[in-house]
C-alpha cells in the first residue's frame, strides 16, 4: 500500500533529538540528510552553531554525512562548502539516483545509512523505496518555498489517513 511507503521508521522533533550513540550501536556509518527545513530554515544561507556542533558530533562518531537536496547548486554549495560537507544538489527526490550516488560516494551500504528529512513525499518516500532507515523531523521553519507548500498540503492528507488507520501515534501540525 502507498501509505506504508510514506511511513518513516522514526519521528523526532529535530536532528538534535537523534541519538548518535544509538546510530553507532546500530552500525550506522552514514547519514543522508535533506537541507532545507531539516538542518536549517529554507531561507537561511549558512549553518547555525548548533547544526555545526551536530555535524561535528557525527564526524567524531565516525559517521559520514551527505546532504541530498532538491535545491540548486548555488544554495546547497553555499551551505555545505564552509562545513566541508559532501552534497548532491538538484537531486529530484524521491528519485533513487541521488540516494544511490550518496551511498556509492561514501562507500557504505543502504543498511549502514539513515535518511533524515522533513518531507514525506521526498525524503521518506525516496529513502523507503530503497530500504533505508528513514527519520522524519519536524520542519525547522513554518514557511516553505512554492513547491514545498504544495507537498505539505499532500502530506497533511496522507498523515490524516495514516493516523486514521492507526499507523502513527505521534502528533504533527495540521
Amino acid at each position: 500500500m502507498f501509505l506504508e511507503k510514506l511511513m518513516p521508521d522514526q519521528f523526532v522533533e529535530s536532528i538534535h533529538h537523534i541519538d548518535i550513540d544509538q546510530l553507532r550501536k546500530r552500525n550506522i556509518r552514514a547519514v543522508i540528510t535533506d537541507l532545507d527545513n531539516t538542518l536549517v530554515e529554507w531561507d537561511r544561507p549558512h549553518a547555525t552553531p548548533e547544526v555545526e556542533a551536530w555535524l561535528k558530533r557525527l564526524n567524531e562518531a565516525g559517521i559520514q554525512v551527505t546532504v541530498v537536496s532538491n535545491n540548486n547548486q548555488e544554495r546547497v554549495n553555499r551551505f555545505c562548502a564552509p562545513l566541508g560537507v559532501r552534497f548532491i544538489c538538484a537531486a529530484r527526490k524521491p528519485s533513487s539516483r541521488a540516494f544511490l550516488q550518496a551511498v556509492r560516494e561514501m562507500n557504505v551500504t543502504i543498511a549502514e545509512t539513515v535518511v533524515i528529512g522533513d518531507q514525506l513525499f521526498t525524503d521518506v518516500l525516496g529513502g523507503n523505496r530503497l530500504g533505508f532507515h528513514t527519520i522524519l523531523v519536524v520542519p525547522v521553519a513554518q514557511t516553505d518555498g512554492f513547491w514545498t507548500r504544495f507537498n505539505r498540503r499532500m502530506e497533511r492528507v496522507a498523515l490524516y489517513w495514516m493516523r486514521k488507520k492507526g499507523m502513527i501515534s505521534w502528533k504533527t501540525e495540521s
